[in-house]
């Protein structure tokens, strides 16, 4: 007989991308990203962090003080990651699952993309001018968005 008690589609991408979003260095915020094809495969994942060649401990972490002395301006987000770190493989059709609803900046990425799809686990700056902003571009090109509807189940990985 057949296993009852498997993860459906959207938990283990869901869990695959709070797994990715645990190699963020950033000590306040997490975020991961998993893209999914039409034919339940991963083709990329991404988390939030430095771009490439920046070194970790030489880049601020802060959130407030002179812009140039936050993370704001050099934080590549989960989303853009997971888009740049795509094999040679189109995103056409896509879905991304991610751990917090993209701001504007990674929108217009997701939809240039072609991604059609987003899932997100959270959205706590919803109702901001960059979360609205984010929710009208997907709504005029056609991309759809839902919440991550969680299923009360606890996986628990040792490393």
């Amino acid at each position: 007989m057949k296993r009852q008690d498997y993860l459906s589609w959207d938990a283990y991408f869901m869990g695959i991308a709070l797994l990715s979003a645990q190699r963020s260095k950033d000590s306040n915020t997490q975020v991961g990203a998993c893209i999914v094809n039409d034919e339940q495969k991963i083709v990329s994942v991404g988390y939030n962090g430095m771009p490439n060649g920046c070194e970790d401990d030489l880049m601020p972490w802060e959130r407030e003080g002179a812009f140039l002395d936050t993370k704001y301006p050099y934080v590549c987000h989960a989303e853009l990651n997971a888009i740049l770190n795509r094999a040679a493989v189109s995103l056409k059709g896509c879905t991304l699952y991610v751990t917090l609803f993209p701001c504007n900046e990674c929108t217009k990425a997701i939809i240039q993309s072609g991604i059609r799809r987003v899932v997100y686990l959270e959205n706590k700056y919803a109702g901001t001018d960059a979360i609205l902003a984010s929710e009208r571009m997907l709504q005029l090109a056609g991309v759809t968005f839902e919440a991550y509807a969680p299923e009360g189940r606890s996986v628990t990985v040792t490393l």
